[in-house]
This record gives structure tokens, C-alpha cells and sequence, in this order.
């Protein structure tokens, strides 16, 4: 029987004030920069079935608002008060979503009975694997990430497992942060337990258990109205990573947003095979896994700020996920790199959201900066440091109402800053610059927001820098409705000196004393025709640095001389550049991805989705690099090499090849 409501807008208080206390108790043990600094952690409260009733929204991360524990909590045979459970193997349960990301959960006991569990994650900077940090696209296996631990207890009955606890510090390369990372987590879900405990002494265990149902009823409730504003339709978008692999081709993320009426389907049909390279994101198949929902809680979040954030949010959505795809890949496929690629599926979710509701979404978000990690000598102990040093993140594309906002926001906003003097101390640098790239945003009548770099220089031999997540080299932020693409993201070793040198996707370099990097991301896509900005925007953006002078003529048509307005130049400049320009369309992608599609066209990966999915799931990435580079031979003039045609053709050949691959495509 639902409580009422003024009782279940306390315990909804009370719910997310305990997690926001565990959340603060994480946040003030934790040990690595990358948690205490950064906050790449989460802390909540889920019903003994795993759904998450509770987040914080003030500290840690905002990704994880509808994960669900269930499938790993039933990975345990037996509870006992004072058990803690933990596992960071993104194959066992399907929590876990790459190496590094520590999950743990305990159990919550009322008079014998499980009542709740009290969850979270951090993000160890280092789990061992080949590279330092433990991630890069050029890991091609899951077990080249690090050591992954299947759900086990840490704790039983209070007591801690010190042989499991030993096996896994053995095989990191900093034990004391994930030591000091882990210890503040086991606090945190015992602040859970007790905030809960107090909860039901306050309401009763009965209002609780019925409380914690309302709260998921209410949130999918929520969910289900703000749907029901959208038009139905099917809304289909596609975003690219740079690369498959190192040096590889093209990867394609493929939506359908489906609406009707207060639901919503996303298919993938369409996205990448599972990939040799640490872009997969291991699903499981579950329809609405926490990775593929993300993009989705931030627009209806956008859409109504009172959506209540928690698992219930889920309940209005259902994925289509295809085996052995990027979105969906079968073990032993590497994963480290999620981050990336589920970056880019949060702006293809809000690009396909975008034709449903143009004037109440934004450009594409900024993205294509690394997390960067340093791997060094402190020069002055002599001690090793492995260290997370900032995330180079992206503003929030323009919309319908205002500008994006500058170097943070859209999907990357959780993630905070690191102080520069925090970065010399704990890192064994020395930074020269970190701040927003002028010229990133994309221009539109609302500019998109600017990217941010990092410029620092090593102080021992043998840095290992690693920047994963590097993209958008070559493919920017696309802009929408007259909008233009955001500008492309940088990463250069020695900048300004003779021996620059133009690291584009790579994601380890190794550096020596006094060389230095300089590290950005690419900016948001603008809003809107960019001649209809105002121009006194313009002068504005130009007198805080944020557009160069240049760039004012060259994109807003705006002339400034003497730190003012020509109007009259402005007028003329701005009228000659309307002049025979052709009608652009709703999305504005930028000239490299124009050119790229102008011959991988919607009829030829209709085409390569197709015949891939007959083939066996280990050689399809082989298939789509053989058919790539085919295409990429043919004579530009040939009509079949765009609609689809030669696709099939050469597929068939590929088949045809290799008599095992005609005996699997016969079955």
C-alpha cells in the first residue's frame, strides 16, 4: 500500500541525504588525487534486489544514477552482517564496467532479513595490466587491463580477507592509494548501513520497504511524463570515434531513438562489431544497462530538473544491444576504454534526442580530452609516482537559449579540476598552462562552449604519459540547427619547438627531462546560424579571449577594429558570406566527417551491418578492416562503391575466401 505523500518526500530527503553522507565520507578518507580531487567515485543505497533508490547529487559522479547491482549481489551465496562484497571485473555481473573501477557492496540487515545494500565505486588510478594506469586503445584483451577480482567478499562477518587483499595489491603499481582508496570505501558503506538503520528506527521498517518502492515508482513515473512531451517518432543519429584501433579506421556508434508514447527504445543496430581495441562496453545484453542510459538521464534530467535520480529512470527505456558489437561485446574483448566510447554514446543519444526536440536541446558536447595519468621519479625523494593529474574536459554545446558553457559541462561536468599546485606536488610536474582554448567553441547564434588544455613539462627521465581518451583529432562535435561543428582537440609533444611532434589519438608517450606536452579537447558544437549571433557577443568573446579577432570575421562575419564594432563592415562581410551559400542541414558535423560519409553512406553500413552479423563474431572486426580498406582502393567515380554494392560484393568474396566462414554463413 503506497504511503503518503508528505511521508515519502521525507524519506526521499533522508534517502539521498544518506548517500550524500556517504559520499562525504568517501570523499574526505579517500587517498589518490583522481577520488579526493577529481571524485571519479559514486555512493548509493539499492533494494536487496540491486535497484539503486538512492544517489548522491552533490559529490562524486553522475554516470552511474540507475546501475544496478543485481546481477553481481547474486554472485554471492551467503550474507552475514559485517560482509563486504567487492569485484572490479567488468565480466562477472555486468556492474563492473571496465578493470579500474573498484565496486563494493554490503548488505543491510533488519531482524535477520536484507533490507538494502550500501554500494559505491572508486576509480583506482592503477590495477597493473601492461601500461601504467591500466588503460589504452592498443589493448586488444581484457586480460592485458589488470587483474580483475569476480565478486567476492573483502570482508566476512567484519573480518577482513588479508590473502585476498595481498593478491590484489601485489598487482598494482601503487597499493597504498588503492589500500587508502578501498578502506575509504568500506567507510562509506558503513555509513550507509548506519544512515539506514536510523531510517527505519525513524520510519519503521515497513514505511522503508514501502518508501524505497514508491521512490522507484515515482522516479519512473517522473520519467514516463517528460517522455510523453516528446513527439513519437523514430530518430535515428550516428557519431564516430577517430579510430577502431591504433591506426585503425573509423568507428561508428548508430542510434534509432524510438518514442512512443511514455517509452522509449534505443536500438544499436548499426554500431561497430566488438572491436581489437579497449573501446567495447561490456553490457551483458541487459536492455537497460546503466552505460547505455547515461545520455538519456542527463536529457530528461535537462528536459525537468525534478526528475528524481535512481534506477527507476530505467523502467521507461528498453536497448536493443547486438551480440558481439562495441555496445555488446563477448569475452575476452578488452574494455578499458569505455570511457570513450561512452562519452561519444551521451552525445549521439542527445543528437538523436535533438530532432525530437530542437529547440530544447544543445550541440554536440565537447569532448576528444584525455584523463591524463603520470607515471614518473619524484626528483627529490627518488620515490615512484603514479598519479592522475586532470581530466581535459569540454564545455556544453550551444542551445536555443544561451551559449554553452566554457571547459566544463554537458555530460563531463561531474568531473572537477585538479589544482595546478596539487598537480606539481603529487604528480612530478611542472604545469606552464592550463586554461580554455580560444577558437574551440563551435560558432552558431549560441557559440558552443570552448575546450580546455594542459601544457606541463616533465622533471625526470622516463615520464610515462598516459592520455586515455584521446579523440576528436579528426572528427569534431557536430553543431545542430544552422549550428557549426565545435573545433578538433590536440595533443603535442614539444610544442613551438623544432622537434614538435603531433601525437594525434595516441594515448602512452614517454618523455625526458624538460620536454613538454600540450593536451586539449576539442569544444562543443554551436546553436543556430553564427550570422545571426549578435555582434556585441562577438566583441564580448573577443575582449575575453575566448574568439580571436580572426575568427570573428572568418566565423561570425563580425569586423572589430579599434575594440569596437564596425558595423558597417560588418554588415557588408556578413551579407557577402550569406551570399550563394548552400542550405545547410538540422546537423552541421564538420568537413572531415562530411567527406567521410560522403562514401560510407547510410546504404553501405546498412550493407557492412548486415553481412557482418552472418559472420562468426571473431572475425568481424577483421571483415570490416578488409572491406574498408577495399573501398577505400576503388575509383572515387564507381557508383557501387556508395550504395551498398560493393559492400556485398566484397563481403561475398570474403566468404567465399575462407571456407569456414561459407560453412558458418550456410548455417
Amino acid at each position: 500500500m503506497p504511503i503518503d505523500k508528505v511521508t515519502l518526500e521525507i524519506l526521499k530527503n533522508h534517502t539521498r541525504a544518506a548517500a550524500e553522507s556517504m559520499a562525504f565520507t568517501l570523499y574526505r578518507t579517500a587517498h589518490s588525487t583522481f577520488v579526493k580531487e577529481t571524485e571519479d567515485f559514486t555512493t548509493g543505497l539499492t533494494t536487496p534486489e540491486g535497484e539503486t533508490f538512492a544517489t548522491p547529487t552533490e559529490l562524486g559522479a553522475t554516470w552511474f544514477v540507475g546501475l544496478n547491482y543485481g546481477r553481481a549481489i547474486e554472485m554471492i551465496e551467503d550474507y552475514r552482517p559485517g560482509d563486504i562484497a567487492m569485484t572490479n571485473d567488468p565480466y562477472s555481473g555486468f556492474v563492473c564496467t571496465h578493470p579500474p573501477d573498484m565496486h563494493v557492496w554490503k548488505p543491510i540487515f533488519h531482524e535477520g532479513e536484507i533490507v538494502a545494500f550500501s554500494v559505491g565505486h572508486i576509480h583506482n588510478t592503477d590495477v597493473g595490466g601492461a601500461v601504467p594506469a591500466s588503460l589504452s586503445r592498443t589493448l586488444s584483451e581484457v586480460h592485458q587491463e589488470g587483474i580483475r577480482i569476480p565478486p567476492a567478499k573483502i570482508l566476512r562477518e567484519g573480518v577482513l580477507d588479508e590473502q585476498l587483499l595481498d593478491i590484489f595489491l601485489r598487482n598494482v603499481r601503487a597499493p597504498e592509494q588503492n589500500w587508502g582508496d578501498m578502506k575509504a570505501q568500506i567507510a562509506a558503506c558503513n555509513t550507509g548501513e548506519r544512515k539506514v538503520h536510523e531510517m527505519i528506527a525513524r520510519f519503521g521498517i515497513d514505511t522503508f520497504r514501502e518508501g524505497v518502492a514508491d521512490l522507484l515508482d515515482y522516479a519512473e513515473a517522473q520519467a514516463r511524463a517528460i517522455i510523453r512531451e516528446l513527439p513519437d517518432g523514430r530518430y535515428p543519429f550516428s557519431d564516430f570515434i577517430d579510430e577502431d584501433a591504433v591506426d585503425g579506421w573509423p568507428c561508428r556508434l548508430h542510434l534509432t531513438l524510438i518514442i512512443e508514447g511514455d517509452s522509449l527504445t534505443l536500438d544499436f543496430t548499426g554500431s561497430d562489431p566488438q572491436l581489437e581495441s579497449s573501446l567495447n562496453m561490456p553490457t551483458g545484453g541487459d536492455p537497460r544497462h546503466v552505460l547505455m542510459l547515461v545520455g538519456v538521464v542527463y536529457v530528461l534530467y535537462s528536459l525537468d530538473p525534478r526528475l528524481y535520480l535512481n534506477s527507476g529512470i530505467a523502467r521507461a527505456c528498453r536497448c536493443i544491444l547486438p551480440s558481439g558489437t562495441i555496445v555488446n561485446p563477448v569475452f575476452p574483448a578488452a574494455v578499458g576504454m569505455r570511457t570513450l566510447s561512452c562519452n561519444r554514446l551521451h552525445g549521439l543519444t542527445f543528437g538523436a534526442f535533438a530532432q525530437a526536440a530542437p529547440e530544447r536541446m544543445m550541440g554536440a558536447p565537447g569532448s576528444g580530452g584525455p584523463i591524463m595519468n603520470v607515471n614518473t621519479t619524484d626528483t627529490r625523494s627518488g620515490r615512484r609516482i603514479m598519479a592522475a593529474i586532470d581530466p581535459i574536459t569540454g564545455g556544453s554545446g550551444g542551445t536555443a537559449a544561451s551559449d554553452g558553457f566554457d571547459g566544463s559541462g554537458a555530460n563531463q561536468g561531474f568531473l572537477k579540476n585538479t589544482p595546478v599546485e596539487v598537480n606539481e606536488v603529487e604528480a612530478g610536474i611542472r604545469v606552464h598552462r592550463y586554461g580554455l582554448v580560444r577558437d574551440s567553441g563551435g560558432p552558431g547564434q549560441h557559440r558552443g562552449g570552448l575546450g580546455t588544455e594542459l601544457v606541463f613539462e616533465a622533471l625526470a627521465p622516463n615520464t610515462r604519459v598516459t592520455a586515455r581518451n584521446r579523440d576528436r583529432t579528426r572528427f569534431t562535435g557536430w553543431g545542430i540547427a544552422g549550428g557549426r561543428a565545435g573545433g578538433p582537440s590536440f595533443f603535442i609533444r614539444n610544442p613551438g619547438r623544432a622537434d614538435a611532434f603531433d601525437l594525434k589519438n595516441t594515448d602512452i608517450v614517454t618523455i625526458g627531462p624538460g620536454e613538454v606536452i600540450r593536451v586539449t579537447c576539442g569544444g562543443a558544437g554551436g546553436w543556430g546560424d553564427p550570422l545571426k549571433r549578435d555582434p556585441q557577443a562577438v566583441l564580448r568573446d573577443v575582449a575575453r579571449e575566448r574568439v580571436s579577432l580572426e575568427g570573428a570575421a572568418r566565423d561570425y562575419g563580425v569586423v572589430i577594429r579599434d575594440g569596437a564594432v564596425d558595423a558597417a563592415a560588418t554588415d557588408a562581410l556578413r551579407a557577402k558570406m550569406a551570399e550563394g551559400r548552400a542550405p545547410g542541414g538540422f546537423y552541421d558535423v564538420g568537413p572531415a566527417r562530411a567527406a567521410f560519409e560522403a562514401v560510407w553512406t547510410t546504404a553501405n553500413y546498412d550493407a557492412l551491418t548486415d553481412g557482418l552479423a552472418a559472420l562468426p563474431v571473431s572475425w568481424r572486426f577483421y571483415a570490416k578492416h578488409r572491406i574498408f580498406a577495399a573501398i577505400e582502393a576503388m575509383d572515387p567515380a564507381d557508383p557501387t562503391r556508395t550504395d551498398g554494392r560493393a559492400v556485398r560484393r566484397l563481403l561475398g568474396a570474403l566468404i567465399a575466401e575462407f571456407p569456414q566462414l561459407a560453412a558458418a554463413a550456410a548455417e
